[in-house]
């Protein structure tokens, strides 16, 4: 016990030193840690249970074209082996600019010892995306004849990979996506207006850039109806650019849970959820802006649906 608490403490001082942040082109959740498959994808056949997984998440209410993100997910172990296989399909949509992304993924995991296993996933998919250059451009500020305002549409493959340590009281993993870095948008800055529709789309999002992403987390029995479940997010936009999320969850009699959770320089979350005889998740979260960005919005909303299947291994 003392070993654990300790690198929980040493962990959390590690997240307080990623104070930077800037827009990511990945898709993020609040409750990411009821869909870690999300966020790792070797997290497939970690299980002994199929299960599906629904998320939707308005952010910054009350500002114009402010991102909106939805995915639906599904995966489980096989019945007889040491694998597990899954997959998902998400659309995120940010002002003039949307992405659309099915992926497909395999894992294998492998005991270490008596009470830990090691897992290693890997999905594969494309991704869709999508400039409207309606929305950038019009008659009035378009004096360029070769900006037509038309809509940009690019089909590239897309790829991630991930391990995952795990046991019964604790998980680490670490996971790469967008590792084949392609193309999607052609840098065009239009002399007469002035506007880069890759700036207005997000930092560099003329090229999609690798992500990494850190988890971990562990659970604590506070009584015989209580149990405390601190996790970890690290996540890093290669060459300088990070955020980290550290959260807290209570559960009571493995039914009702609330948490906090705090994302560095952006929000400060408050997270309810539901719990239907182990069949059926419902969890709601709502993002306190702390951001320069609290003056223009009321806040960011996200839900989150589940449904887990019988047991199978």
């Amino acid at each position: 016990m003392k070993t654990r608490v300790s690198a929980v403490l040493v962990v959390f001082g590690l997240i307080l030193c990623f104070q930077q942040v800037k827009a990511q082109q990945h898709q993020f959740y609040t409750q990411y840690m009821f869909n870690d498959y999300l966020v790792n994808p070797a997290v497939a056949g970690t299980h002994n249970y199929f299960q599906i997984r629904a998320n939707s998440r308005i952010q910054w209410v009350g500002m114009t074209d402010a991102p909106r993100t939805m995915s639906v997910s599904m995966y489980g172990p096989w019945e007889d082996k040491s694998m597990g296989y899954g997959g998902y399909v998400y659309h995120d949509v940010t002002g003039p600019t949307s992405q659309t992304a099915l992926n497909g993924t395999y894992s294998y995991n492998m005991p270490i010892n008596e009470s830990m296993r090691i897992s290693g996933g890997i999905s594969i998919g494309f991704m869709q995306y999508r400039l409207d250059g309606t929305e950038i451009y019009s008659g009035e500020n378009n004096n360029d004849p070769a900006l037509t305002g038309g809509v940009d549409t690019r089909f590239v493959p897309d790829a991630s990979v991930g391990v995952y340590l795990y046991s019964s009281y604790f998980y680490v993993g670490l996971a790469a996506h967008q590792l084949l870095g392609w193309r999607v948008s052609d840098e065009v800055d239009g002399p007469a207006t002035g506007i880069n529709p890759n700036e207005i789309a997000g930092e560099g999002v003329s090229r999609l850039k690798q992500h990494v992403y850190l988890s971990g987390g562990t659970h604590f029995w506070l009584s015989r109806d209580f149990t405390l479940q601190p996790s970890i997010l690290v996540k890093a936009l290669f060459p300088d650019q990070y955020q980290a999320e550290i959260n807290a969850k209570v559960t009571y009699q493995n039914q009702v849970w609330g948490g906090l959770s705090y994302r560095t320089s952006d929000a400060i979350s408050v997270l309810l959820g539901y719990n239907y005889e182990n069949k059926v998740y419902f969890g709601i979260s709502y993002d306190v802006t702390v951001s320069d960005l609290a003056r223009y919005t009321s806040g960011t909303y996200e839900v989150m649906i589940a449904y887990r299947f019988n047991d199978i291994k």
